[in-house]
């Protein structure tokens, strides 16, 4: 039987998440508020460190040279936050820590790359529970949305019988 901790972490998990492995270069779609206003900031760099791989704590370190300073973002992987995370390269490593990669610039800053599939490593399954819920969503506001028009189309079409029995009066006058 799974404990209390279990239970509670596993519902605060993403039903999956990108496989992210040091020596990518990834692109994080991060949800930024400032103040009422949301938006999509998009970061793009190098994974220079993964950790607890498999906790809904586990998190990737980003590095990347922005006007020749070097910037680097952690990100917890399942963060609801961390909207998408698009994997673009992935580099050959032979470390999990890519911290030498701080003191490297120019040519000895660059990693070999590997090839891997683009679609296959981005492509992430919804869960069936969360499907299912946005399909009877959408049942529901779709008949929502009906009624509200029937609702309309009966006042409308009450509006016009009026219109014509007063037209119908006026005419009856002046005749």
């Amino acid at each position: 039987m799974p404990s209390v901790i279990e239970i509670i972490t596993n519902r605060q998990k993403k039903h999956q998440v990108v496989d992210v492995k040091s020596g990518d270069t990834v692109r994080v779609h991060q949800k930024i508020r400032e103040g009422a206003k949301e938006r999509i900031q998009i970061f793009e760099g190098l994974v220079i460190r993964t950790d607890r791989k498999g906790s809904l704590s586990s998190s990737i370190t980003v590095r990347r040279i922005s006007s020749g300073v070097g910037v680097e973002k952690s990100y917890l992987l399942h963060s609801p936050l961390v909207m998408k995370i698009e994997v673009t390269k992935r580099s050959k490593v032979r470390r999990n820590y890519l911290t030498y990669m701080r003191a490297r610039s120019g040519k000895s800053a660059r990693l070999s790359g590997q090839d891997f599939d683009k679609g296959a490593v981005n492509t992430i399954e919804e869960d069936p529970a969360i499907a299912a819920a946005e399909a009877e969503l959408k049942a529901t506001q779709e008949a929502e949305h009906a009624a509200e028009m029937a609702a309309k189309a009966e006042t409308e079409a009450a509006e016009e019988a009026k219109a014509q029995e007063a037209l119908a009066a006026h005419d009856a006058a002046k005749a």
